[in-house]
Formats: structure tokens, C-alpha cells, sequence
């Protein structure tokens, strides 16, 4: 774990089981507990045979059998055609929408979401060159995971055991992820690029802990786009695209867990917004030397 200190401009390295250290009291860690939905769905077109794949986003209708998805291959699968997963599950192709989306409604009488359970697999990370098998239910998983939603874990989150959240006081917040929150950022105005709407809400509990705590320490960029949209908005539920980037006032984080990020995208932007982007930088360099890992399964650094 690299620890940044922004006050004095410095970093150390240290291991993350040594986290409570850097905690006081009055502190209020925020943990993003949206479960990782088993969202690929692989069936056959009931009109040809051919092998498709359903990568489901979120549902959009209030019974949960439409959903937003992508579908592969998209371009030979017209409105209208049935993918059918097995004898008991299938889903018909209703809309076509942007960037090869698709809309998708389930058909028959089983439950979608036990349908989902039996049959999805895990939407591992593409730098991840494996298909994924049942461990990963559980590996590709937070220990703190409870509302199922997600596309791609909260990373930061799986560094926790139950044994350390133990000594913390934390609270919980959802924030379900989506595809777009890994897009990169083509455009050279970064200002003007725009994520996709993902849900979030925050129990009032978590929200009253907040509030009084001296300093949050947000687990993640879902965390802090999930508090950060609620102390602008008063909405402590519904939907944000909420895009945080230099020169951006946080209004309640003053402290972040994070892994590692990618160049040109919005969560190094992110990172950059709390840290500054000279400190970041110098310290992204040290961490390259160091071999820190990156990626969903990396290390990770503590903003303080």
C-alpha cells in the first residue's frame, strides 16, 4: 500500500493490513457493498443456431425481466429474435439502442435473477485471459458485498478481510458499477466527456455517520462519486454521472483507499482531483519503479 500524505507532499510505503494505523478517531471509512452480478449469459439464436453472448448492464423495467445490455454478435441479431440460454431460459431482443446496445426481455416463468444465478458467469476484466470458473464468484467478490447490481467489482474493496473491518468503524454504500465507468477518454477536452449514469443509495444510517464523522475515507472512486453525489444533489438515492476531475471541491471526502489506475481515464482523473496532480504523478512514477501492481487485483495507495 503507497501512502500519500497531500499535507507534507510525501509518500511511504507500507503493507495495507497496517490501514487502522492511519485511522482516528472520528474517522468514518465508506464501503461500497453492490454485489457483482454473474452478468454473461452465453445461448444459441433461435433462429439460426448461432452462439451469442448477453453481457447484461441493468434492468430498466420495474419487474427486473428488461434489461440493458450488450449482445455479441450484435449486428446479426435483429429485434425480435429469441437468444435461448437453455430449456427453462431465454430472452427476446426488444430494442436496439447506442454504441450496440441492446434491450433484452426474459421470457418464461422462471425468476430472472435464479435463472441469472444458475447460468451467468462472472464478467472478469479482459486483461484477465481465462474463462472464468466457480471461484471466482467469490475471488471476483468483496467480503462486504450484499446488493446485487454490479458489471465489475468495486476493486478497491477486495483488499478487506472480515477480521480487519472488524477493528474500523465503516458504514456501507451502494453504488452499482457499470461498463462506462472503465471507458477511456478519446477527447482532448477532457472536460466535456461524459460518463454513463450509474445508480447509487445510501441507507440514512450511513448517511448520519457521515455527516458527523471529522474526516471520511471513502474505499474506492464508486464511494466517493456516491457521497459526493448525494452532498450535491440532497438525493441520498437515484442516478449519477457524476465526473470528478482537477479543480473539482470535494464537499465531504477528505481521505480515499484506491487501487491503481489506467492513463485517460476518469478515475485517475479522479485521483488526481483529491491528491493533486503533481503529487499524483510523481508518486504514479515511484509506484512503476517499485513494482506495485496495477489493475482490478493490484495494490493499492491510501490518499491522506
Amino acid at each position: 500500500m503507497l501512502v500519500l500524505h497531500r499535507s507534507e507532499q510525501r509518500w511511504e510505503d507500507r503493507y495495507f493490513r497496517e490501514l487502522p494505523e492511519f485511522l482516528s478517531e472520528g474517522d468514518c471509512l465508506v464501503l461500497n457493498d453492490s454485489r457483482v452480478l454473474a452478468s454473461r449469459l452465453f445461448g444459441q439464436s433461435g433462429g439460426t443456431g448461432r452462439a451469442v453472448q448477453v453481457m447484461l448492464i441493468e434492468p430498466v423495467s420495474p419487474d427486473g425481466r428488461e434489461w440493458r445490455a450488450l449482445v455479441r454478435p450484435g449486428k446479426k441479431l435483429p429485434v425480435g429474435e429469441v437468444v435461448r440460454f437453455d430449456e427453462r431460459f431465454s430472452a427476446e431482443i426488444i430494442a436496439r439502442g447506442e454504441r450496440g446496445e441492446r434491450t433484452v426481455r426474459f421470457l418464461g416463468p422462471e425468476d430472472v435473477y435464479s435463472g441469472i444465478d444458475r447460468l451467468g458467469h462472472m464478467p472478469l476484466p479482459p486483461y484477465i485471459k481465462r474463462q472464468d470458473n466457480p471461484t471466482d464468484r467469490d475471488r471476483y467478490q468483496t467480503v462486504f458485498a450484499r446488493e446485487r447490481g454490479s458489471v465489475a467489482a468495486p476493486t478497491a474493496g477486495l483488499h478487506f478481510t472480515g477480521d480487519l473491518l472488524g477493528k474500523i468503524n465503516h458504514v456501507g454504500v451502494t453504488l452499482h458499477v457499470g461498463l462506462g465507468t472503465f471507458q477511456p477518454i478519446e477527447r482532448e477536452d477532457f472536460e466535456n466527456h461524459q460518463l454513463h449514469f450509474e445508480r447509487y443509495s445510501i441507507p440514512e444510517e450511513s448517511w448520519r455517520e457521515i455527516e458527523s464523522a471529522k474526516r471520511v475515507l471513502a474505499v474506492g472512486t464508486t464511494c466517493v462519486r456516491t457521497i459526493e453525489s448525494a452532498a450535491a444533489t440532497g438525493h441520498l438515492s437515484g442516478a449519477t454521472n457524476l465526473f470528478i476531475y482537477p479543480g473539482y471541491e470535494f464537499r465531504k471526502v477528505g481521505a480515499m483507499l484506491t487501487n491503481f489506475h489506467l492513463p485517460r481515464t476518469s478515475l485517475l482523473l479522479l485521483v488526481c482531483a483529491l491528491a493533486g496532480k503533481d503529487l499524483m504523478l510523481a508518486a504514479y512514477n515511484h509506484a512503476v519503479k517499485s513494482e506495485y501492481r496495477f489493475f482490478s487485483y493490484g495494490d493499492c495507495m491510501l490518499i491522506l
